[in-house]
């Protein structure tokens, strides 16, 4: 019985992918299995609009694999937990859905036997390496075909392509490439190649609603988000909830600049109301109940998980390690934060907690205090001074330089 030459491609509907199956299957001739891996932000009538674009196209199969749970669970909960904005802006959106999503892809290939495994990337950013590595890793005897990337194809050559192949699609909105996730939406356009122009109002997928402000109230529960306005919700409800509110307000928008895994700067706007808000809120939870130096040594770990699943390395063992430092810190991260909404933007006001450690028995900052003397802090301060007392010493500098 004759192998069939089966290639399993990562699919989303887009342009690229939809690109990658007209050509795997007309001019490469393969059997095109497209999977398209659900990490949130689909309805179920997109996700059947997905399906019948893929069978439209030629595919001889069409799977689609819910790992939204999983998601939360193996790495937004992590996310949360460590504050993880990348260069102060970014919630690794995209960054941390890319693994999963080739994961489920992998998973689904060994299962088809597949001797082939494809992705519509460009040769340009980051989501290329994120794909390679998980296959390299997952699935090492299957060979993986890039079309953009192997072509160096632009998106105006993709179109005609597809239009010489008699597909049709909305290319007016093709101009943009849009990501949707659980954990926030990616918006790319000719405006994030250049460094200067900002992405038009239209481009962004949730337009400004509601212009009055509102207070809402969030509840965590050990660092997790549990309730909004006092009412109980599990998390993946609660990030789809917020990100309903807060796109009505037009709330999480940006263009992140950073550093691509292969060394070149790169932009690409978003919109990620729920992260942003979850993030802020969650951060001034523990700035009230943490230490100073678990909150020292959470930022840097943090930090450092957060690159490490950037660049696509979710899968080493090191990884695991992190999640249980960060989740370890989160015991007593408990308690409500109060966000105002408004357009474009929101404010994190403050937070109630029975482990905040700005209990007012142990006195007020700047004000009184019940727990030591001005003479205790005296001797602190004399003892506090030795070691840079004896260095200024030892080295004869009679007055300290300060450059």
């Amino acid at each position: 019985m004759a192998v069939k030459n089966i290639v399993v491609l990562a699919f989303s509907g887009g342009l690229d992918t939809s690109y990658c199956v007209k050509y795997l299957k007309h001019d490469l001739n393969f059997e095109v299995h497209s999977v398209l891996v659900n990490t949130g932000g689909f309805s179920q009538e997109e996700l059947k609009a997905v399906e019948d674009h893929a069978y439209k196209l030629g595919v001889a199969k069409h799977e689609t694999v819910d790992v939204v749970d999983e998601f939360y669970e193996k790495a937004i909960k992590y996310l949360i937990f460590g504050n993880v904005l990348k260069n102060n802006t970014y919630p690794l959106s995209v960054s941390a859905e890319r693994v999963f999503q080739a994961i489920a892809i992998a998973e689904y290939a060994r299962k088809v036997d597949a001797q082939y495994i494809a992705h519509g990337s460009t040769g340009a950013g980051n989501d290329q390496v994120r794909f390679d590595l998980v296959f390299n890793i997952m699935v090492p005897n299957a060979q993986i075909i890039t079309p953009i990337r192997d072509q160096q194809l632009s998106r105006q050559a993709e179109i005609e392509y597809l239009k010489a192949h008699g597909v049709e699609m909305n290319w007016e909105k093709a101009k943009y490439s849009i990501n949707k996730g659980l954990w926030g939406t990616s918006v790319g356009g000719a405006e994030t190649l250049t460094s200067k122009e900002a992405l038009p109002e239209q481009a962004y997928p949730s337009q400004l609603k509601k212009e009055e402000p509102v207070q809402i109230t969030l509840g965590f529960e050990k660092g997790e988000i549990t309730s909004i306005n006092g009412e109980s919700v599990k998390p993946v409800d609660a990030i789809i909830k917020l990100n309903e509110m807060g796109n009505a307000y037009a709330i999480g928008r940006d263009i992140h600049v950073g550093d691509t895994i292969i060394g070149i700067k790169g932009r690409v706007g978003f919109e990620a109301a729920a992260p942003l808000m979850l993030i802020k809120a969650h951060h001034l939870l523990e700035k009230h109940v943490l230490t100073k130096w678990q909150q020292h040594w959470k930022e840097q770990l943090a930090s450092w998980y957060g690159m490490m699943m950037h660049e696509g390395q979710y899968l080493d063992p090191v990884m695991r390690n992190i999640e249980k430092f960060i989740e370890d810190t989160q015991e007593n991260v408990t308690g409500k934060v109060y966000v105002t909404l408004a357009p474009y933007h929101f404010q994190v006001t403050g937070i109630e907690s029975e482990h905040d450690l700005m209990n007012s028995k142990f006195g007020h900052y700047g004000e009184m205090n019940s727990g030591w003397t001005g003479e205790d802090v005296k001797g602190f301060t004399k003892i506090l001074a030795n070691q840079t007392k004896i260095y200024y010493a030892v080295n004869k500098q009679t007055e300290v330089e300060v450059s």
